[in-house]
């Protein structure tokens, strides 16, 4: 078959860069035994009466188109949700959309504040899709690191210093994804001086809020000042066990909300109406289900660090979100050495920390979403493979 011209494709999209995820797990998806830290979802299954839910509206033949913005009884939801649990208050008539996915959202919040050549400072180590997603709508991403010795914490006068008259938005993940890092209140008040000063908009991504474990979480746009500045990105896949279901939304003023509805219209028409069933159902009396989740998830998280700890390889320990994000430096290895490695040599799965950008570099991320079953037997086998490499 004659080689496709490169001139038919987008020289955009040539340029993209591969997710370096994916890597890992083409590897290890032909090999036996393997042991997975790498999937980012939870191994839970969603609960029963929200499939329940998705699987009546089936049988009573919704099947239809819903509003672009998703059915309005969920936005509602939506609206309360956030209200009783981050103190914020969204109209479910026009500022909230229901999109495919909290990706998808992130995707229209983009495209619709961005003009060619604007920056997004992007605080590394981060969610692949960011730059990429920076880069498709037309902007430059600009990429700042936070550091291990803060515990992968930005500090303002970093973002102070990346600022320039380009800037139009920060991105910013709290708890964060690959660190599992959480900001407190008093860290993104400082964060939030910096954008009302330099006038800048944040797109907050809050996917893993419901994921936190030492201390209460606080909503960006609940800042004073921020509300009005800040594209809060949310969702169903972490907090509610509904990854493949493909369901997030976003809040945002009514300005940009509408905005980013026109490109949500015509591109996506709307979100799977089953999905939106079962989303109603799960904000309705699905809590409990949260809670058992988070007790869960903080047995592990616990688990991982002390293990890591004691094997030699440094973590610290994340406020939120269900991944560790020890250092491997001691073992001499680069990030992408180790995981290789460590998949060949002892079947585990983990992912390098430089797919999460430069400072991710000399760190690996492990999901700890799995069993403890299964846990104990990846620290087992790690501690193998660190053995192997000291004698």
């Amino acid at each position: 078959m004659k080689q496709l011209k490169k001139e038919y494709l987008s020289k955009k999209v040539q340029d993209l860069k591969p997710s370096g995820i994916r890597k890992f797990f083409d590897l290890a998806a032909g090999m036996k035994d393997v042991v997975s830290l790498g999937v980012g979802e939870p191994d839970f299954v969603t609960p029963w009466t929200v499939r329940e839910a998705a699987i009546l509206s089936i049988e009573q033949g919704y099947t239809s188109y819903s509003a672009n913005a998703g059915f309005l009884e969920l936005r509602k939801e939506i609206a309360g949700y956030m209200n009783k649990q981050f103190n914020l208050t969204y109209s479910p008539q026009s500022e909230i959309i229901v999109t495919v996915g909290a990706s998808q959202a992130i995707d229209i919040a983009m495209r619709a504040i961005l003009n060619p050549g604007e920056e997004v400072i992007i605080i590394e180590p981060c969610f692949v899709s960011y730059s990429p997603m920076v880069e498709m709508a037309g902007g430059v991403p600009v990429h700042v690191q936070a550091l291990k010795e803060n515990d992968f914490k930005i500090l303002p006068s970093q973002l102070d210093a990346v600022i320039t008259e380009k800037t139009k938005a920060i991105m910013l993940c709290s708890p964060n994804n690959p660190t599992g890092t959480m900001l407190n209140k008093k860290e993104l008040e400082d964060i939030a001086m910096i954008a009302i000063k330099h006038d800048v908009l944040v797109i907050a991504d809050e996917i893993y809020a419901e994921l936190v474990y030492d201390e209460e979480y606080t909503s960006l746009p609940s800042v004073e000042g921020m509300r009005e500045r800040t594209i809060l990105i949310s969702g169903f896949s972490k907090g509610f066990a509904m990854t493949g279901w493909r369901l997030g939304f976003v809040c945002a003023p009514k300005e940009m909300s509408q905005a980013m509805l026109k490109i949500h219209q015509y591109a996506i028409m709307c979100a799977p109406t089953m999905a939106q069933f079962a989303a109603i159902e799960a904000l309705q009396n699905g809590r409990s289900d949260i809670i058992e989740m988070v007790k869960s998830y903080r047995r592990r998280r616990n688990y991982m660090v002390q293990s890591f700890n004691e094997i030699g390889l440094t973590c610290h320990s994340p406020g939120g979100a269900f991944y560790v994000f020890p250092s491997i430096e001691s073992t001499g290895l680069s990030s992408e050495e180790f995981a290789e490695r460590l998949l060949l040599e002892e079947s585990v799965a983990v992912v390098p920390g430089n797919v999460f950008g430069e400072s991710g570099e000399g760190h690996i991320r492990c999901s700890y979403a799995t069993s403890m079953d299964q846990l104990q037997e990846a620290v087992k086998r790690i501690k193998h493979f660190i053995s192997k490499l000291e004698r």
